[in-house]
């Protein structure tokens, strides 16, 4: 698999993200998913989500299990 290039598109979709759309794209996003791929889209997806405070209880329990 090729590592996932970070863009600038990629960058604005990440910043625009809220801490539970991403906690959401966390939990559920499908296997593959070029947020989750090792590498440098993922490190900066990661780096931002931790910035914005991460999967908290509350925010886990506000985006729940069942997708």
């Amino acid at each position: 698999m090729t590592e996932p290039i970070l863009t600038d598109e990629l960058k604005a979709k990440i910043d625009g993200m809220s801490q539970h759309e991403m906690a959401y794209a966390w939990r559920y996003a499908p296997a593959g998913s070029v947020y989750f791929t090792r590498g440098p889209v993922f490190d900066y997806f990661e780096k931002s989500f931790k910035e914005k405070g991460g999967m908290t209880s509350s925010v886990s329990k506000d985006i729940g299990w069942d997708g």
